[in-house]
């Protein structure tokens, strides 16, 4: 049987790798083993990176650089999925995959699931809602930009209705590369 694989989006800018302690926790709590992901990334140079390892239950098989660029979201299709798992981040993302390509002419997917909105297929979502940032308790890939702000009290933790979404004040997208993104001007679609 061929082992899972798993990986981590890790952002360096001019040299410094970002947030590692909590992609070193992630990981330990995907595999329950320890890596010192320290031991494995040097940033080949000071652009902004992108650094996406590779490991499983074995320790690190790949460490790849590429630029980044952040991609342009103004438009959400709403897909509603009760069935999809993606607790950890594996590098199957065929059902992930699949939902984002039922987003017709719009930049992102907000996955619904059991009625509470999760994530979309890149990012953690949260909300401005009646002048609070909050973010779903139940979510698909508990997220390490996520977890900082909750563990920094600058998120609520509830879980966020389609009826809140659309009450938002704004939205913000949350992940490794572009950290706690706030949206103003969007548009969701069902």
């Amino acid at each position: 049987m061929e082992k899972e694989n798993y990986f981590e989006t890790i952002k360096c800018d001019d040299c410094e790798v970002l947030n590692l302690s909590y992609h070193c926790n992630r990981i330990a709590n995907t595999i329950a083993l320890n890596i010192n992901l320290q031991d494995y990334i040097y940033p080949p140079s000071n652009k902004l990176l992108k650094c996406k390892v590779i490991y499983n239950d074995e320790g690190v098989l790949n460490v790849v650089y590429s630029e980044y660029k952040k991609r342009e979201i103004k438009s959400f299709k709403i897909i509603f999925d009760d069935n999809i798992e993606y607790s950890k981040k594996s590098t199957n993302r065929d059902r992930l995959d699949l939902l984002y390509k039922k987003r017709d002419n719009c930049d992102e997917i907000i996955i619904i699931k059991n009625g509470i909105v999760h994530d979309t297929s890149i990012a953690n979502i949260a909300i401005l809602y009646k002048g609070t940032w909050i973010t779903s308790s139940s979510y698909l890939l508990k997220g390490t930009t996520r977890t900082r702000y909750i563990n920094e009290n600058l998120l609520i933790e509830k879980d966020i209705t389609l009826d809140m979404l659309k009450d938002a004040q704004k939205i913000a997208l949350m992940n490794a590369m572009i950290d706690f993104d706030e949206l103003s001007d969007y548009s969701l679609s069902l």
